[in-house]
């Protein structure tokens, strides 16, 4: 609190504060990704540096040098810190080539000899029959050169959550180029504004789904090239959708041949020592946001995806584990602001995810955040100068628990109207929210069952056709198949099957949400919520949304409350044919208010609805009605 403060400042503004002194500010410290690493001078002279403060010696080995382990030394500068300067070749060419192969050889002072990768290389590969990740120094001679300006943020989020290597319906690691040219067409056509890019940071296991980090700022290599990724944005943009990348501070691989962990031979480095150094679920290392190299390390990380790929903003993945030094194991979530203010709260890391977002959202006006927080913590989404995280947006995480519930342990009769309103409905005035029934965390199943009771809408890739498979990646445990690790695409596009009816619903939704803007809109007027006629009717954005749950009943003149007096038409239908529906609603039809109090609104008006079990889906998704005042 501000006012308790006597010098006015929090944590964050004290760091920014030793920024200011030590660094020249932040817009230079987070930019060390031009200084760190491996850097081509205008002359051709290549600087190398690197942090490795438990290091004894640094040398560079690699194809340049016909891997020789002591030809190259670094030279020990302050603060844990070493650079080495090789100049160009007598051509005047840079003496290390581009695509050329190198490696960091750390010697410790208990006397070993460990080779690495740097942890700001900016492009790793393997090799087939090897399980170790390679340094490749990527200096292209034409770089990619973005043609498109960023999209203007949208006043409404319409999320497609995708994973690159499954969006193919082959059997293989999809690629950039695929996703360029055969989904992102797809997406556009489908009216979602944002996708939420998956598993681009490198990781040397692919089964991780991308959140066990090796490489933070190579973009995985598995599908295509840097600049492929690049034009993939590119191309997003010139189609009016920005991209937000899936990023993992939260958390880092235990890989030390690829990984950051025990880079300069200590147990420490980029991470803490000891236990709070490991996550005992996840088998993995975990920061030491106190760091200031490692401040610089994860800062400098959010700026390369930021100005090198042009990425839109970021999904921070495990905010919840970052938040506590319990980091949620054993740990349950009442609401009771004791269990978010106290002892248990790690405060490097609530001021490192401050820092983060008040700095992304002074460089990059239209930058989008969000938070993946399980735990419901306060201030997550309040700004940074009034005390509070700085994220846009938290992730509605109940949602898709309470969606699988209701497949898994209910029939479809005793579906609880008021209990799903209230799962739908919990969450704090004005806290901006991502919604959805489905992400890589529920594949198990198919469909989807998008609500408009929502701030916003994610799927995962696949489900807005109601994909059949669930998703598995290549494993031990499978025999490396990659059956389950692909989108089948192509049964949209085969018009025998069902699958195009519940991809032409789900675009249309989408577009009429485009049109109407309910998902920016104040927050919904829920006039019913019937569990014996298993209706929800609710009214947002001067449009009316009444679903008909109740798998075996349909209603004739049946009463709605409305808001504003005047003439409503039917815009959405799940009945329609083109879904799949038996087209029993007239969609020329009026419906005329009456100034007849009704749930509590001054007017009302009399509708059919209908039961419908939609085709595709496992759930009796029933009727949704959409109607517009005229």
């Amino acid at each position: 609190d501000f006012k308790d403060n006597p010098e006015g400042k929090c944590g964050s503004s004290k760091q920014l504060t030793l920024l200011e002194e030590a660094e020249g500010g932040f817009d230079q410290f987070t930019r060390s990704y031009k200084s760190y690493g491996v850097q081509r001078m205008p002359d051709n002279n290549l600087v190398f540096k690197e942090w490795a403060p438990a290091a004894e010696a640094l040398f560079l080995t690699g194809d340049f040098n016909g891997w020789d382990n002591f030809s190259h030394p670094y030279t020990k500068k302050e603060f844990g810190k070493w650079e080495l300067h090789i100049p160009p070749k007598e051509d005047k060419t840079p003496a290390v080539a581009h695509n050329s192969k190198l490696k960091v050889v750390v010697h410790t002072s208990a006397g070993e000899r460990l080779f690495r990768i740097s942890p700001w290389a900016k492009y790793v590969t393997r090799h087939e029959k090897s399980v170790i990740y390679d340094w490749v120094h990527w200096d292209p001679p034409q770089p990619y050169i973005h043609k498109h300006p960023r999209p203007q943020k949208p006043r409404s989020l319409r999320i497609y959550e995708s994973h690159v290597g499954i969006a193919s319906p082959e059997g293989k690691v999809a690629s950039y180029s695929n996703f360029t040219h055969n989904v992102l067409p797809r997406i556009k056509d489908l009216g979602y504004n944002c996708i939420q890019l998956m598993a681009i940071m490198e990781h040397a296991y692919y089964a991780s789904f991308g959140y066990q980090v090796t490489s933070f700022f190579a973009a995985s290599s598995r599908c295509g090239t840097p600049e492929e990724l690049k034009e993939l944005i590119d191309v997003a943009h010139s189609l009016g959708i920005i991209v937000l990348l899936d990023v993992v501070h939260s958390h880092a691989s235990k890989n030390t041949e690829d990984g950051l962990n025990r880079f300069d031979g200590s147990d420490s480095c980029f991470f803490h020592s000891g236990p709070r150094g490991e996550h005992s679920l996840w088998d993995s290392r975990l920061f030491n946001y106190s760091g200031w190299e490692v401040l610089r390390f994860l800062l400098s990380n959010l700026r390369w995806w930021m100005e090198e790929y042009r990425f839109d903003g970021f999904r921070f993945d495990g905010v919840s584990s970052m938040l506590y030094h319990h980091h949620g194991i054993g740990s349950g979530f009442s609401g009771d602001y004791a269990e978010y203010f106290g002892l248990q709260v790690d405060e490097d890391s609530l001021v490192y995810l401050m820092l983060a977002n008040h700095i992304l959202h002074t460089l990059y006006e239209d930058c989008i955040t969000i938070a993946e927080d399980v735990s419901g913590m306060p201030t997550l989404c309040c700004p940074v100068q009034e005390g509070g995280l700085g994220f846009d947006y938290r992730l509605a995480m109940a949602i898709p628990d309470k969606w699988i519930q209701i497949l898994k342990e209910f029939k479809d009769e005793d579906w609880n109207m008021g209990n799903i309103v209230f799962t739908m409905t919990n969450r704090r005035y004005g806290e901006k929210c991502i919604a959805y029934a489905e992400s890589h965390d529920q594949v198990l199943l198919s469909g989807n069952l998008h609500s408009s009771k929502t701030s916003l809408l994610c799927l995962i890739a696949g489900n807005e056709f109601g994909h059949p498979e669930w998703l598995d990646f290549p494993r031990v445990g499978n025999n490396e198949s990659y059956h389950y690790a692909r989108r089948q695409f192509n049964l949209v596009d085969t018009d025998h099957l069902r699958y195009w009816q519940l991809y032409a619903f789900d675009r249309d939704m989408n577009r009429t949400e485009d049109k109407y803007g309910w998902l920016a809109a104040s927050p919904a007027y829920i006039s019913v919520k019937h569990e014996g006629d298993k209706v929800i009717v609710f009214e947002r954005a001067n449009v009316i949304f009444i679903f008909n749950f109740h798998p075996t009943n349909s209603y004739s003149n049946y009463r709605v409350a409305a808001g504003p007096p005047g003439k409503y038409k039917i815009k959405l239908d799940s009945d329609g044919i083109q879904y799949g529906g038996h087209g029993r609603l007239d969609h020329n039809t009026e419906f005329f208010t009456e100034p007849m109090e009704f749930n509590n609104l001054p007017n009302s008006m009399l509708v059919i609805t209908f039961n419908v079990h939609m085709p595709t889906v496992c759930f009796s998704l029933s009727l949704l009605i959409v109607v517009e005042n005229m």
